[in-house]
């Protein structure tokens, strides 16, 4: 009598999901938005629904010293909004982070 229920399932079959497979898929697209003013407001679109996104804008709060939410777009689904000018760092902190690689980045605005 041979056991071949342990070839059936592997429970550690996801541990190493993040290390081989790329949960970003598509272009992380970085946009700046004028406000009033002098101010600006920085829109991340386009991170993996896999992330969690408040977990994210808390992190870049820290980070960037500055606000930050996240905010349901009716054309884009869920985007980060950051106050200012954060173009620049977050696209350094995706890349420092994981997140996404330089190449599934576009940054538009002036």
């Amino acid at each position: 009598m041979s056991i071949q229920n342990l070839n059936v399932f592997d429970p550690f079959a996801d541990a190493n999901k993040g290390a081989d497979d790329d949960v970003q898929e598509g272009l992380v697209h970085i946009r700046i938005q004028q406000r009033n003013g002098r101010k600006t407001l920085t829109t991340v679109q386009g991170l993996s629904s896999e992330y969690d996104l408040k977990k994210i804008v808390r992190a870049c709060k820290m980070e960037f010293a500055c606000n930050g939410t996240v905010v349901d777009h009716p054309e884009y689904g869920e985007v980060l909004q950051l106050q200012g000018d954060q173009r620049e760092n977050i696209c350094q902190w995706l890349t420092k982070c994981g997140l996404a690689k330089s190449d599934q980045l576009k940054v538009h605005g002036f």
